[in-house]
């Protein structure tokens, strides 16, 4: 996204745990261009920081994409409590707190009605139940609800913008360095359950020795290009689908979520208070 937005010509916050990861950019772009700033976002006062340095930099924010998140790789009755809630600490409660300050920054920081652009990025596991990585989705979830009432609670007014990214599958490094690995339970290891298969193919999604069930063929460049043209659109959506795995999946559950409303529609017939 960072690589995307100075292609672009245009100027960078960029946040992340490892600074020195961003260092080749750094030598190629001057300080008025890329601002690279440490940020853990486990700890608030690490984003309320990067805000400010942003507001004491460059004077205003126009877009901010929120992104920080990690994988356990797990089932839900295996996964041990400390490691769903430090998930949690991070992709729920860190991207909340991002969330938290992107608006208030952008409707108090930015001139009045100038407002501003807020990406979260999810999952397609945030639609849709994963087997093998059930917290990680329930963290996707969480932030897909919570976002979704967020937007419906600004005034229109602030001129902010909110859109959701439910992605689908992108080939990037997360598999060596964004998963923690918790060992199955035995009654779990048979090799046609598809908590199972899904272990499978998920370590070998981040290999050239991909499981044909689980391709993972999306570009990075690419999506942050098409994040970037989100950006620009005065009306964007609510929700954004990137990648075909997260569309497909998205029509999946909305079918059976009608299916099932429609079959079972009579049993809340005659549920109301006798008065």
């Amino acid at each position: 996204m960072t690589r995307a937005v100075l292609d672009k010509g245009d100027i960078a916050v960029a946040t992340l745990r490892k600074p020195e990861v961003l260092a080749d950019l750094q030598a190629q772009y001057p300080a008025g261009r890329l601002l690279v700033l440490k940020v853990d976002v486990s700890v608030h006062s690490d984003i309320i920081a990067a805000f400010e340095k942003t507001r004491e930099v460059f004077g205003r924010l126009d877009v901010v994409v929120s992104n920080a998140g990690y994988v356990v790789l797990g089932e839900v009755e295996g996964t041990p409590g400390d490691a769903a809630r430090a998930l949690f600490e991070v992709n729920f409660w860190g991207a909340t707190h991002v969330l938290q300050e992107a608006v208030r920054f952008l409707r108090e920081e930015n001139e009045p009605g100038i407002g501003g652009r807020i990406i979260q990025i999810t999952s397609g596991t945030g639609l849709f139940g994963f087997p093998s990585c059930g917290f990680y989705s329930a963290s996707k979830h969480a932030m897909e609800g919570l976002t979704e009432t967020l937007a419906g609670e600004l005034d229109p007014a602030w001129n902010i913008k909110v859109t959701l990214i439910p992605l689908g599958t992108f080939r990037t490094n997360a598999i060596t360095t964004s998963i923690v690995q918790v060992p199955p339970l035995p009654a779990y290891t048979i090799p046609d359950l598809p908590s199972a298969r899904n272990r499978k193919a998920v370590l070998a999604g981040g290999t050239d020795n991909q499981d044909p069930s689980f391709q993972v063929k999306g570009d990075t460049y690419k999506a942050a290009l098409a994040l970037y043209r989100l950006s620009e659109l005065p009306s964007p959506p609510l929700r954004l689908m990137l990648g075909k795995e997260s569309a497909v999946g998205a029509r999946a559950k909305a079918t059976s979520l009608l299916e099932d409303a429609e079959k079972y529609a009579l049993w809340s017939e005659g549920l109301e208070r006798d008065e």
